[in-house]
């Protein structure tokens, strides 16, 4: 009867766990734009008058407002730097950001990164490759990011690649390394894949895909035309 009532209680934990982790994500995510609204709108009602100030804060309480003015804000910002004026009002804007002492530091490292990331030409986080780590014979999945360049690269013999390894269950937290091209096994398997591998521990592990040598024969008849 226990043996049982355990089962039924972690089959409906299994049902249930992904749900609540998904809307605490979600609902902490909507904090923090709520939070960036509200201050956004109180310093706005320090500059208007006193018949207006009552109405923009009672702005705060309109639910999911600050997450749809931030939707749209992005999508106009998008819309306005996709023309060649857009394009020069924002090098105008990185050069004045660029001049600003301590900002320029902040602002110029988190531009060079989200750019990598977020790049459509950009090669970041497109290929997952096996790599031994923390030792030999100890194999984790990785992310290709790129490879040396500057005075790192001229310290390197061989062809490197950077690489960027990261902790399970929580991936935005890691490790960069640069290892020998040698020393990676490129995987079949897209980042997608590979991200929900490692924040399931390896208990979610995607299916060989047709083209890898590790796919089973049926599925490479399958996949044969014809």
């Amino acid at each position: 009867m226990g043996a049982s009532l355990r089962k039924y209680l972690v089959a409906g934990l299994l049902v249930w766990l992904p749900l609540a982790i998904t809307i605490w994500v979600l609902a902490q995510v909507l904090d923090v734009v709520n939070g960036v609204f509200g201050s956004m709108l109180a310093a706005l009602a320090l500059v208007m008058p006193a018949s207006l100030k009552d109405g923009v804060l009672e702005l705060r309480h309109v639910p999911g407002l600050g997450l749809a003015i931030l939707a749209g804000g992005l999508l106009t910002t998008g819309v306005l730097v996709a023309n060649i004026f857009g394009q020069w009002l924002l090098t105008q804007w990185d050069r004045l950001m660029s001049h600003i002492p301590i900002v320029k530091s902040i602002y110029s490292s988190v531009k060079q990164v989200s750019d990598t990331l977020f790049s459509s030409s950009g090669n970041a986080f497109r290929e997952a490759v096996l790599v031994q780590y923390p030792r030999a014979g100890s194999w984790t999945i990785a992310f290709v990011t790129g490879t040396p360049s500057g005075e790192v690269a001229c310290h390197l013999e061989d062809e490197h690649v950077s690489i960027y390894v990261p902790t399970t269950p929580n991936p935005t937290s890691g490790f960069f390394l640069i290892v020998p091209r040698a020393d990676v096994k490129p995987l079949h398997m897209t980042v997608d894949e590979a991200l929900k591998y490692i924040i399931s521990m390896g208990t979610v592990a995607p299916m060989a895909h047709p083209d890898s040598p590790c796919a089973p024969v049926d599925t490479l008849v399958r996949n044969q035309p014809g």
